[in-house]
């Protein structure tokens, strides 16, 4: 701790900071480790794991492959490929209004997913139901008499009151109104799928890292996995100016490798501020992205820094505090704070970032256009996932997340916290296995539409999500 003090009063001094991340040249290729050079000199590491699949010639498909048994593996891969080919169509419709007093009104008026995926640790599963949510306690109190008000009842000679007539209501213009009316399909997706790709997304102080065990988990299933460290985190080049840092900058750089890598079926898992990476890229790429978890993200509002945070002192101070952030970062990002945890804080580079970057990462969260209405647009099937103790993302805006959203699928870890894919990988690759796998069953479809519509235009939302046991 001596140590970092004295580098800290170094940088106050010098004006440097200290300990930037610069690149790291990986001395195992084969571990799919490869530098992308997004922008000129800014470079980012991203783990590239391709499986290896049975490669189809023009004879073998035209059935005149060898008879050493490999054709049963080339006929295999090809019923794979045409299942993926396949899939349940959705129709994805609903009125989006917003009102003058901030108000949001959904009506969803396309099909209803009745989802058999997702199994408690109990085995029970999760029925697909409609929620009636209350946005708000909106009430018409006027602080002075309204003239146009119904006037009060006048007493009857004989004592008897008739009732007021009912007030009339002012129709109120919306201040904006968005109409989704589109078709998607929905499949499975499966390892052995030649165009699934899955990307991986870390959040601020992060690393590809922390994916360790989700990237050789699935790409022992034969996924196709991309996981890129953001500039500044890792081993990516960490350019010394907080502008390369803001949201919309570090959103480019995930757009071009979204673009360099990207198949035709593509699922993206986020977590924390990778969320909203996560949601930036399913809203501008509606037909490659697939299917979309998000891990611990939090509600669905536009992002603004905090102005009285503690990132938001100077960097050589931050560097002087690291020992203190490090332990309040364990004592809130997992649920226990035994060896274990200590020691995943401390392998590799998964938490390796410098005060500077750490300081412009949390100062340039800003994108005011990710609000309700920007994640009510989204159409993609959406699986959130919350650790149960997570001292970060309170639980009810992960809730008013699936709220918001058209098909979303919520699941909660009880013994796991804001790294819940560090703390229980097991839990979270199984869940996220089967949610790769899931296909809507659309012969189970509700005929009748009235249960979507809305029965209060003023205050009632009607969402369809599952609904826990």
């Amino acid at each position: 701790m001596l140590t970092t003090i004295t580098e800290g009063i170094l940088c106050c001094l010098t004006g440097k900071a200290a300990s930037l991340v610069l690149p790291l040249e990986s001395s195992e290729p084969s571990d799919g480790f490869e530098f992308v050079e997004v922008k000129p000199g800014r470079v980012l590491r991203v783990r590239h794991i391709i499986p290896e699949r049975p490669v189809v010639t023009e004879d073998q498909v035209a059935g005149k492959g060898n008879t050493d048994g490999t054709d049963d593996d080339v006929e295999g891969s090809l019923e794979e490929d045409n299942e993926s080919n396949t899939g349940s169509s959705v129709h994805c419709k609903r009125k989006i209004t917003v009102y003058r007093n901030g108000q949001l009104v959904i009506e969803n008026l396309g099909d209803v997913l009745h989802s058999e995926i997702l199994q408690c640790q109990d085995g029970d599963l999760e029925p697909c139901s409609t929620v009636e949510v209350e946005l708000a306690d909106y009430k018409e109190m006027p602080s002075s008499p309204d003239p146009n008000s119904a006037p009060p009842p006048v007493p009857s000679p004989l004592g008897e009151h008739k009732p007021a007539p009912p007030p009339r209501r002012r129709r109120r213009k919306p201040k904006r109104t968005v109409q989704i009316d589109s078709k998607r399909v929905i499949s499975s997706c499966k390892g052995t799928h030649s165009d699934v790709a899955l990307f991986f997304v870390h959040g601020v102080g992060g690393s590809l890292d922390i994916w360790g065990s989700q990237l050789d988990f699935f790409s022992r299933l034969g996924y196709e996995v991309i996981a890129p460290d953001l500039a500044g985190h890792g081993a990516s080049t960490a350019p010394h100016i907080a502008a390369a840092y803001t949201f919309y900058a570090l959103a480019e750089d995930l757009r071009a490798i979204f673009k360099r890598y990207a198949r035709k079926r593509n699922i993206l898992i986020g977590h924390s501020y990778g969320v909203s990476f996560c949601t930036f890229l399913a809203h501008e790429y509606p037909d490659l992205v697939h299917k979309v978890v998000m891990i611990n993200g939090g509600g669905p509002t536009a992002l603004e820094p905090s102005l009285c945070s503690i990132f938001q002192l100077p960097s050589c101070v931050l560097h002087c505090l690291t020992p203190c952030l490090a332990w309040s970062f364990l004592k809130a990002g997992f649920a226990r704070q035994g060896a274990k945890e200590k020691q995943l804080l401390k392998q590799g580079n998964a938490f390796n970032v410098s005060p500077f970057v750490l300081r412009a990462m949390m100062s340039g969260q800003y994108w005011p256009e990710g609000d309700e209405v920007y994640h009510a647009e989204l159409t993609v099937p959406i699986l959130l996932v919350h650790g149960m103790c997570d001292k970060f993302v309170p639980m009810d805006e992960d809730q008013r997340m699936a709220e918001i959203l058209l098909f979303a699928f919520l699941k909660v870890i009880e013994e796991g916290s804001h790294m819940v894919m560090m703390e229980c990988p097991d839990t979270v690759n199984t869940l996220l296995h089967e949610f790769f796998l899931w296909e809507p069953d659309m012969f189970r479809k509700d005929s009748s539409k009235t249960d979507t519509a809305l029965t209060d235009s003023l205050h009632t939302l009607k969402i369809n999500k599952p609904v826990d046991k």
